[in-house]
């Protein structure tokens, strides 16, 4: 269902690869009618990263998976802004949008006359977005960098991995992009805040969002632990350094996770798992005591885990309330029943229109995704050809 909730909003998009895309995707998610800038013959970067979708005759297609995951509902343009032409064309282009979108290094669109003081000149209401990964400003702005190097920099490698002194211990990523998914929702909640504050100011604003920002915010608890205490986090694996149990646990026939968030689960899980009298013990009865005695608890409640199938335990517990869940693999999460209840997969019809994820977000039940599938390079899908706004 395409949103009509941005309708009237146009957006110049210069961003490519993943955070840029995530927002631009999101607005045209929401309605807004997004046209994506790329290079002549080569286009977004993502284009070209396996694997690829395949066609009807079973054959890999020019589409890559990447690129359709973050392109849906926009119209590709390709257009040489090195050159004073394609600038003139893009500053028509100007004059209808919006919002421009673009996560070139600090300062790189200066050379173009596509930087925000510039396009301002143009159009003073412009929302201009920039994307990057250390900021407009401070001692590492004109450096580039990709998702890990942020996970790395950020902190968030540091409390990921499994403890020290035990086998394969170590800072370890995550093989999501997260920096990269959390900055293109940040510059998306970002620039509608700004679309509202322009509709009651008439002022455009020039937005910066970068990747270390992000990150650093979501340190959230992990941060103020520090701030609190002095004492960067631990690495835990999976395990939580506050909370107990709550962690991964064996069981006969795998894995399963069991997060358990208080007094009254744990008391729950003890019912359920046929030893009620360990929920009032004093060693475990809170989650202080809990915390405390880890080295005693875990290994005990890991005697009762293996002593049902994951299934078992998962079905035990669900009925009991008792938050847990079975380690799935995305092709499982896919073929879920409440995912797909929840409409987050869109069906495709071959390799003009591939399957993706849908938006997250619903508005009075209505789940926004824009029915026009990612372009192929500067094609439209069927949508009318783009033309330079004559004064």
């Amino acid at each position: 269902m395409t949103s009509t909730i941005l309708p009237h909003i146009k957006v110049l998009d210069l961003s490519r690869v993943l955070a840029g895309p995530w927002c631009t995707q999101a607005l045209a998610d929401m309605g807004a009618e997004v046209f994506k800038i790329e290079r002549q013959g080569v286009g977004d970067e993502m284009r070209h990263s396996p694997p690829f979708l395949r066609g009807a005759d079973g054959q890999p297609t020019k589409d890559s998976t990447s690129y359709v995951c973050v392109n849906r509902g926009k119209r590709s343009l390709t257009i040489d802004f090195t050159q004073p032409a394609g600038q003139a064309l893009l500053h028509e282009l100007v004059r209808q949008c919006d919002v421009v979108v673009e996560n070139f290094k600090a300062g790189d669109l200066q050379r173009y006359r596509l930087d925000y003081e510039s396009l301002r000149a143009i159009k003073p209401s412009l929302v201009y977005c920039s994307i990057t990964g250390y900021g407009q400003d401070g001692p590492m702005a004109a450096l580039p960098g990709y998702d890990p190097v942020f996970q790395a920099i950020s902190g968030l490698m540091s409390t990921c991995g499994l403890p020290e002194g035990e086998p394969g211990a170590g800072p370890m990523r995550s093989m999501l992009p997260l920096v990269d998914v959390m900055t293109g929702m940040v510059a998306t909640s970002t620039v509608l805040a700004a679309l509202l504050h322009r509709e009651r100011t008439g002022e455009g604003q020039h937005l910066d969002i970068c990747l270390l920002d992000t990150q650093v915010a979501m340190m959230a608890n992990m941060a103020t632990n520090y701030l609190a205490t002095g004492k960067p986090p631990a690495r835990w694996g999976n395990a939580h350094p506050n909370i107990v149990p709550y962690q991964v646990f064996p069981t006969a026939d795998g894995h399963m996770v069991l997060a358990i968030g208080n007094d009254g689960q744990f008391a729950r899980f003890c019912i359920a798992a046929g030893h009620a009298d360990k929920s009032v013990e004093p060693l475990f009865a809170t989650n202080p005591a809990r915390v405390a005695n880890r080295a005693t608890l875990v290994p005990l409640l890991t005697s009762w885990t293996l002593t049902r199938t994951t299934a078992e335990w998962v079905d035990l517990l669900e009925h009991a309330a008792v938050p847990c869940s079975p380690i799935l693999d995305v092709g499982q999460v896919l073929a879920h029943p409440h995912v797909a209840a929840r409409g987050m997969c869109v069906p495709g019809n071959g390799a003009d229109a591939p399957p993706t994820v849908a938006n997250p977000m619903l508005f009075d039940g209505q789940r926004p995704v824009a029915d026009v599938p990612p372009p192929t390079l500067d094609n439209n899908r069927g949508q009318p050809a783009w033309r330079a706004p004559t004064r």
